[in-house]
């Protein structure tokens, strides 16, 4: 019999949690910026609560939904661990909420990192209160289906990126950035030298600010040498207006 959209993988590979915490007080831009700027989800995938919550940083625990159905997003619910983030693919529709309130405070007492869903939530009063990231692509009153079929831990699409279980996700206000689990101590380590160099930059900005002016004139011209650019007085004078 073929199982396939009715699936149940228990086991995740996860990273060990030093790797993890490499990435915390990380901005997701930096993170990004050392992957090529390729791995970050799509701006419609956002934060519900800004005002109240803390860094989006886990590990992913996936679920594969049809549109507004969350029967395996329950599953994925009693089978996460604390620290784990719940990333669903919700074929990004918005005719049904995939979840509410109720779920994502039990997610919360849990001790999970967050809620990541490529479709709408629901009960946007309570979500705000919570101190638990929780991002999605928007919200509707409409309630769920739980009929399934689905699936849990397996390669998921979420806000165009791919999504493997085990895979780090760091949030903020930005944004995610998606960090493969295999790659996660590299990309750690080269996003933490770009933040060091970034907070050098506004160290001198504050402190010397003729001495950042030099220096972003000089970083200008050197990105415009080659450029075919011609320079005139005033718009007015050559237009004659």
């Amino acid at each position: 019999m073929i199982t396939i959209g009715n699936r149940i993988f228990t086991q995740v590979e996860r990273p060990d949690p030093k790797i993890v915490e490499m990435f915390r007080g990380l901005p997701s831009s930096n993170i990004n910026d050392e992957m090529n700027r390729l791995y970050c989800m799509h701006d419609y995938i956002r934060l519900l609560n800004p005002g109240k919550a803390k860094q989006l940083l886990g590990t992913a625990i996936t679920v594969k939904a049809p549109l507004g159905d969350n029967l395996f997003f329950h599953q994925a619910l009693d089978m996460a661990q604390p620290g784990d983030i719940i990333v669903v693919d919700g074929a990004s529709g918005c005719n049904r909420s995939l979840a509410g309130e109720i779920m994502m405070r039990f997610a919360q007492k849990k001790g999970l990192a967050g809620i990541v869903a490529d479709g709408c939530l629901r009960d946007l009063d309570g979500i705000e209160l919570l101190e638990m990231p929780v991002y999605a692509k928007g919200i509707t009153p409409q309630g769920p289906w739980k009929f399934g079929p689905g699936e849990v831990n397996v390669p998921i699409a979420c806000g165009g990126q791919v999504v493997f279980p085990g895979d780090i996700l760091v949030g903020d206000k930005d944004g995610i950035v998606v960090v493969r689990r295999q790659d996660a101590a590299a990309v750690a380590e080269v996003a933490q030298k770009k933040k060091a160099s970034e907070d050098k930059t506004f160290d001198l900005m504050e402190h010397d600010l003729t001495a950042y002016s030099e220096k972003h004139v000089q970083t200008t011209a050197q990105r415009m040498e080659g450029k075919k650019v011609s320079t005139f007085g005033s718009y007015a004078d050559l237009y004659s207006v």
